[in-house]
């Protein structure tokens, strides 16, 4: 989607929910939409941790702040190739990452750089805007299917519902040049994502991934965060430019 679009979604959509939003914070309880009685999950959003440099439980190095890891047990199943290439990655992460050529970071990479994004939500669809490098994504939530492959997209397809309180997002279709964090944990083009945002407050959202890839993993495998609100009365999404192969990662 264009960024045009996904900028006057926000625009439309944050008038139209602020004032529904505000009572239901004051009174603590979760906001839900006019449109269609859903979970409103509306805002400006950001990830408080160090998963954008390690998934996994990791010390401080230059460069790299100490960090307790997201991954459900602190284990990824990989095949032994797959560790092994795991490895040559990590050794090589200052060059071979992809984040360094400023592509498209792919899903659930994007969520936890340390960046913030915007989510912008309609009774068909849910978009979200996110502030690295202007990408952004679709998650149709109309009952339409994923388009038949073979199919491979940085960001992948994304296909979602609603179970209860929860927006379950399957996504699909993925290259194999993204990968999970700057340590060099990776995926093969059959990578199969689903997503599922829990909001347990007006102001966070339990965020868990379920990760699947028979070509690297053995089994799958989760990871979860919090998802925090931004506080400020003017929040909202600012510029920032990616240019590759800088001397050094930026983080806000």
């Amino acid at each position: 989607m264009k960024w045009s679009l996904v900028g006057g979604l926000v625009l439309a959509a944050a008038a139209f929910s602020f004032t529904l939003r505000w009572a239901t914070n004051r009174a603590g309880i979760l906001p839900h939409t006019f449109l269609d009685g859903k979970p409103d999950l509306h805002g400006v959003w950001e990830v408080v941790n160090t998963a954008a440099w390690d998934i996994q439980d990791h010390a401080a190095q230059k460069g790299v702040p100490a960090g307790q890891g997201v991954v459900e047990g602190d284990e990824i199943p990989y095949q032994p190739w797959a560790a092994a290439k795991r490895h040559e990655n990590y050794l090589t992460r200052t060059t071979a990452d992809p984040e360094k050529a400023c592509y498209l970071p792919g899903v659930p990479r994007v969520t936890y750089m340390p960046f913030p994004f915007q989510i912008i939500q309609t009774a068909n669809y849910i978009a979200i805007a996110y502030e690295y490098v202007h990408a952004s994504r679709v998650i149709y939530t109309d009952g339409s299917e994923h388009p038949k492959g073979p199919l491979d997209w940085w960001m992948g397809d994304s296909r979602g519902h609603w179970d209860g309180s929860t927006l379950v997002v399957d996504v699909i279709h993925f290259n194999d040049l993204t990968w999970f964090d700057r340590a060099g944990n990776f995926h093969s083009d059959a990578l199969h994502v689903t997503e599922r945002y829990t909001p347990t407050d007006p102001d966070h959202i339990n965020y868990e991934v379920t990760i699947e890839d028979p070509k690297v993993f053995t089994r799958p495998w989760k990871m979860s965060m919090p998802l925090y609100r931004r506080q400020e009365k003017s929040a909202q999404l600012l510029e920032y430019e990616c240019h590759a192969f800088e001397n050094e990662f930026h983080a806000r």
